[in-house]
């Protein structure tokens, strides 16, 4: 199987579903796309049926194409991410991963166009947070939820408006920032840096204003993230984690406990926001995102520096902050619902508390002069009598 085989391949798959997010190739599976956050099989000519462990292992060496570091990678780790560009058509992050001594593929296909915050329809705090001159932002979330697009949209707005030098260390680069107000120069991980630790100590001399790290994935990438924070810069990035008090758990976790009181100083001095984000089945297809959002006050810094307690969990403190710009994921899933975007059982089936939710809905319902309840009537049995 030759590389333009494996174009046409790609090319068949892309042009299978109108909406598609990613392509998988498995052994024993048949070639798959996902669209909506399904996986659908993909038929074509020659019919490959399922694929086999050598099928797979070719297609992932030809998209490797004989790169010696990826190779090395694959074998001692297990896994590699590398981009791939399509003819002029598409670019793909790509992961080749080893299961069992066979080799399976996943493609997230990244668009071309970097789409707005309007466009995407983000909370219009967006737009606060391309404001901020320093500090610390997450954009939090489960992998393939949007966090790469919602940050693409937040650096479009700086790049639109502020004349500042961006860096950003990706793996791989997803977005193509042009040349706008700003001045972009975007790194790529294993080709211009060899971890996200060095490649965020060397930002910290090029003089940038923002920069982006693609995730912070350990104590060290953290550590220096803080200082760059402290230090004047913007410093832009994602965490694996599903809400913003998971958040902040998750990094001071990271830390001993000797350095656990030194670390929460410096987070509650250098957070800005937290933005955490979901994907939710939309009703009449497709999927809408859900978010939840926290900025920075004394409050959420004092839960910080002295811990949650009882009556000033983050939780509580994010859903009494409306007026600071706050908001809950159950509080978003609540206005989907009011306005249309998804149905009811998607909107208990993704709620934190579901009794608040539920009492949301009903509030919802009875303004619409809806049933709350499937009882329809009651009625007093006059029959009834004690048994003496």
């Amino acid at each position: 199987m030759r590389r333009k085989e494996i174009d046409y391949i790609l090319l068949k798959m892309l042009e299978s579903k109108k909406s598609l997010s990613d392509l998988n190739f498995t052994p024993g599976k048949p070639i798959q796309v996902e669209s909506d956050g399904e996986l659908i099989p993909v038929r074509m000519e020659p019919n490959f049926g399922k694929l086999t462990a050598f099928q797979t292992e070719i297609i992932a060496l030809n998209l490797i194409n004989n790169n010696r570091e990826l190779t090395e990678t694959l074998l001692k780790r297990g896994s590699c991410d590398f981009s791939y560009q399509l003819k002029d058509r598409v670019r793909f992050r790509v992961n080749v991963f080893s299961r069992s001594s066979k080799y399976s593929i996943a493609m997230r296909k990244l668009e071309t166009k970097i789409p707005t915050i309007k466009e995407l329809n983000l909370p219009e705090v967006f737009y606060q947070m391309a404001e901020e001159k320093n500090g610390l932002l997450f954009v939090t979330g489960a992998t393939g939820v949007g966090k790469s697009t919602s940050l693409a949209a937040l650096l479009n707005q700086i790049n639109a408006t502020k004349a500042y030098h961006v860096i950003t260390l990706e793996d791989p680069i997803e977005f193509q920032h042009s040349q706008k107000k700003s001045t972009f120069n975007q790194r790529e991980l294993a080709t211009d840096f060899d971890t996200f630790e060095s490649g965020l100590r060397a930002a910290m001399r090029q003089a940038p204003k923002v920069i982006l790290v693609g995730e912070m994935r350990d104590r060290e990438t953290i550590n220096i993230g803080l200082a760059a924070a402290e230090t004047g810069h913007l410093v832009v990035t994602t965490l694996h984690t599903a809400d913003a008090g998971q958040t902040i758990n998750r990094i001071l976790g990271m830390f001993s406990t000797e350095e656990e009181k030194l670390i929460r100083v410096r987070l509650a001095d250098s957070l800005k926001w937290v933005v955490s984000q979901k994907l939710l089945p939309k009703t009449g297809g497709g999927r809408i995102a859900a978010f939840e959002v926290m900025c920075t006050s004394l409050r959420v810094k004092d839960s910080i520096l002295h811990g949650e307690k009882e009556g000033s969990s983050f939780a509580e403190i994010i859903k009494q902050g409306s007026a600071r710009s706050m908001v809950s994921f159950d509080e978003y899933i609540i206005k989907l619902y009011e306005t249309g975007m998804i149905e009811e059982n998607t909107a208990n089936a993704y709620a934190s508390r579901k009794d608040i939710v539920g009492r949301g809905i009903d509030t919802i319902k009875s303004s619409r002069g809806e049933a709350t309840s499937e009882i329809e009537s009651l009625e007093l049995d006059r029959g009834y009598r004690r048994s003496t």
